[in-house]
C-alpha cells in the first residue's frame, strides 16, 4: 500500500479543496506557465467555449511577440503550446469541433513567426506543430466542410509550407476530402505547374549564394521550391488515390534508378498486385556492386525480397536476406533468414552467421553485430583474438560491450575497457578521463574474477606501465587514485 505521503491525486485529495487551491497559487507564484494552465484549467471548468477564448488570446499573443529565445526557451514554449493544443482537442473538440479546427489552423500559421525567433534546434516546436497537423486531419474528418473549401485551404497550407510542418497534410486530409477533393486539389496544383514565373530583368536579379557552377539566384531557387512542391502534392495526391502510375510519372526515367526511389515505385506496384512490373522496377536499378554499408541499396534489397515472396521465388528470397546479412551484417535479415529455415536447420545456420561477423574485416561492426544479436560467447573469443584490433576511440561501441561482458566474460570486458583507456591516454583526450579513471576502476575490480590473463598484461603490470608511460597525467591519476 502507497504511503500517505506519497504524490498521487488519490492522496492530494484527502487535502481538501481549500487548501490545494491554497497550494497551488504558492506554487504558481513567478512560474508563468503553471498560472497559464490554472487559468487554462478555470476556463474550461466555466465552458469550453470560455476556454477557446483563452486559447485563441495565448495564441494571438505568441503570433504579435518579438522576442528572441535560445533553444531553452523554445523547450518552455514547445510545453506551452502543446498545453494550447490538448487542450483544443481533449476538451474543446468534443463538443464543439468547428472551433477547434480552427483553433489548430491558427496554431500551424505560427509556424513563421515562432521558427523566426526560437532556436529549436532540438525540434521540440516542431514536434508539437507536427503533433497538431496530425490533430487537423482528425477533426476535420469529423467536421466534414465543403471539398472544394478543403481543397484551397489544403493547396493554401503546402504552398507556404517553409519549415515543412505541413508534411504529410494531403495523407492526413484525404478522407476528409474524398474523391471530389483530392481532384479539386490536384486541379489547383497542375495550375500551380503551368503557372509562368516571372523572371526579373538580369539587372535586377538577386544573388543569395554561389555555386561551382556560378551565382545561385533568389527566382532560381524560388522556381526549385516551386517545382519541389508540385511534384510533393502530385506525389501524394496519386497515392491517396491509389494511381500508382500518376505516383511514376512525377519521377524521369533516370531518376527512376535511384535506389530509393525505385524502393518506393516497386512497394506502390506490389501493393497493388503489379508484383512484375515491381521486380522490373528493381531489377533497373540495382547497383552492379553494392557497397557494404549502402542503406540505400539495403531499402532496395527489402523491397525486392518482399516481391520475391509474392511471386512465389521464396528460394531467391532467402538467399537475397543471406546476401544482405553478409554484406552488412543486419540482424532484421538475418533473422528474417532464420525464421524461414526447417526445424534444426537454423540452430546450424546461426552458428554459421555468428562465426562470419565474427571474422568481419571491421572489428567495430563486428562487436555491434554480437553485442545486440546477443552472442557473448562469440563476442568475448572474438575479442580476446582480437584484442590489438579494438579501436578505443569507439566508445559508443565498447561502453555497451564492456557492460555485457563483465558478468561472465571479465577478461573479455576487461580488454575492451583497456583498449577505452589506451586511447584516452594515449591520445591527450582529457574530456574523457574521468571516463577512462572509471574504467580502470572497472579493470581492478573485475581483475579479482580473472583467474589467467593467457598472454594479456595482469592489472598490476598493466597499470605499472600505464603509470610510466603517463606519469605526468596527474588530473587523470588524481581522479583514479
Amino acid at each position: 500500500m502507497a504511503a500517505v505521503t506519497t504524490l498521487n491525486a488519490k492522496n492530494l485529495e484527502t487535502l481538501g479543496a481549500e487548501r490545494l487551491a491554497v497550494l497551488l497559487m504558492e506554487i504558481s507564484t513567478g512560474n508563468a506557465a503553471a498560472k497559464q494552465r490554472l487559468r487554462m484549467a478555470l476556463a474550461g471548468a466555466q465552458s469550453p467555449l470560455d476556454l477557446a477564448k483563452t486559447v485563441r488570446k495565448r495564441l494571438t499573443t505568441l503570433a504579435t511577440a518579438k522576442s528572441f529565445h535560445d533553444w531553452r526557451g523554445a523547450r518552455t514554449l514547445a510545453a506551452d503550446l502543446n498545453a494550447q493544443r490538448t487542450a483544443i482537442t481533449e476538451t474543446i473538440a468534443p463538443p464543439h469541433p468547428d472551433e477547434a479546427l480552427d483553433l489548430l489552423w491558427r496554431i500551424m500559421a505560427l509556424a513563421a513567426p515562432l521558427f523566426s525567433r526560437y532556436d529549436d534546434s532540438n525540434g521540440d516546436i516542431f514536434a508539437v506543430l507536427q503533433q497538431a497537423c496530425c490533430d487537423l486531419g482528425q477533426i476535420t474528418a469529423r467536421v466534414r466542410p465543403t471539398p472544394d473549401a478543403l481543397a484551397r485551404q489544403v493547396f493554401a497550407a503546402i504552398t507556404t509550407n517553409d519549415y515543412g510542418q505541413f508534411d504529410g497534410l494531403i495523407e492526413l486530409m484525404a478522407p476528409a476530402l474524398g474523391p471530389e477533393g483530392l481532384a479539386h486539389l490536384k486541379r489547383l496544383v497542375v495550375d500551380l505547374s503551368n503557372t509562368p514565373v516571372p523572371r526579373p530583368a538580369k539587372k535586377d536579379r538577386v544573388t543569395i549564394g554561389w555555386a561551382t557552377s556560378g551565382p545561385i539566384y533568389q527566382d532560381d531557387m524560388a522556381e526549385r521550391s516551386r517545382q519541389h512542391t508540385v511534384q510533393t502534392a502530385l506525389k501524394d495526391i496519386a497515392d491517396a488515390e491509389g494511381d500508382v502510375d500518376a505516383f511514376i510519372a512525377q519521377y524521369d526515367q533516370e531518376t527512376r534508378r535511384v535506389p530509393t526511389i525505385a524502393a518506393q515505385i516497386a512497394q506502390r506496384l506490389l501493393a497493388a498486385g503489379r508484383a512484375p512490373d515491381a521486380l522490373a522496377a528493381i531489377e533497373a536499378a540495382i547497383p552492379r556492386k553494392p557497397g557494404r554499408h549502402d542503406f540505400p541499396v539495403l531499402e532496395l534489397e527489402d523491397a525486392r525480397i518482399e516481391v520475391l515472396d509474392a511471386l512465389g521465388r521464396q528460394e531467391d528470397a532467402q538467399k537475397a536476406r543471406l546476401a544482405c546479412f553478409e554484406r552488412s551484417l543486419s540482424a532484421p535479415h538475418l533473422r528474417a533468414y532464420l525464421k524461414r529455415l526447417n526445424d534444426f536447420d537454423d540452430l546450424a545456420a546461426e552458428e554459421t552467421a555468428l562465426k562470419h561477423a565474427a571474422a568481419d574485416s571491421n572489428l567495430t561492426h563486428a562487436l555491434q553485430f554480437l553485442i545486440s544479436w546477443p552472442a557473448p560467447d562469440v563476442a568475448a573469443s572474438t575479442i580476446i583474438q582480437r584484442a590489438a584490433e579494438l579501436d578505443g576511440n569507439i566508445y559508443e561501441v565498447l561502453t555497451p560491450a564492456a557492460e555485457a561482458l563483465r558478468p561472465k566474460h571479465p577478461l573479455a570486458a576487461v580488454l575492451t575497457l583497456r583498449a577505452m583507456i589506451d586511447y584516452t591516454l594515449s591520445h591527450n583526450r582529457t574530456t574523457r578521463y574521468n571516463h577512462a579513471a572509471r574504467h580502470l576502476q572497472d579493470c581492478e575490480s573485475l581483475a579479482s574474477d580473472i583467474t589467467d590473463f593467457g598472454p594479456f598484461e595482469s592489472h598490476q603490470t598493466y597499470t605499472a606501465r600505464l603509470r610510466q608511460q603517463h606519469d605526468r597525467k596527474t588530473s587523470f591519476w588524481s581522479l583514479f587514485d
